[in-house]
């Protein structure tokens, strides 16, 4: 169905442009920033997990893409979604600047995550 693979690539793009784009390239130095507020990480740490997250969004982007086990890849989207924002909060919260329009848009990005997934609404026209 062609609006699904929109939707889809839609999601893709998001994932591709955080993991690939901001963290292993490295184009948004405030990503790396919020990693290493985490207590736990030194900074060699931190760049590693920043480097681990980038592929991990470089993979669900492929998931997401693919189409396959659909339900479970929004899961994995939500989980991964809500623990980085969870951690952003509690840890670099001075360094979010928006924290109700981050969770609003991350919100809003899971959502159509499910619907893509077939879990919510329906591509189906109304008759």
């Amino acid at each position: 169905m062609r609006s699904l693979l929109l939707t889809r690539t839609a999601i893709a793009l998001v994932w591709f442009y955080q993991g690939l784009w901001c963290k292993l390239l490295g184009r948004s130095p405030q990503h790396q920033k919020i990693v290493a507020t985490v207590p736990f990480l030194c900074s060699s740490q931190a760049y590693r997990a920043m480097m681990v997250l980038g592929s991990l969004e470089c993979v669900l982007a492929a998931w997401v893409l693919s189409g396959f086990r659909a339900p479970e890849a929004a899961l994995a989207q939500t989980l991964l979604l809500a623990s980085m924002n969870a951690a952003g909060l509690l840890w670099a919260r001075n360094l979010i600047t928006d924290p109700v329009g981050m969770l609003l848009q991350n919100f809003v990005f899971l959502l159509l995550a499910w619907v893509a997934a077939g879990q919510l609404g329906s591509y189906a026209p109304a008759t």
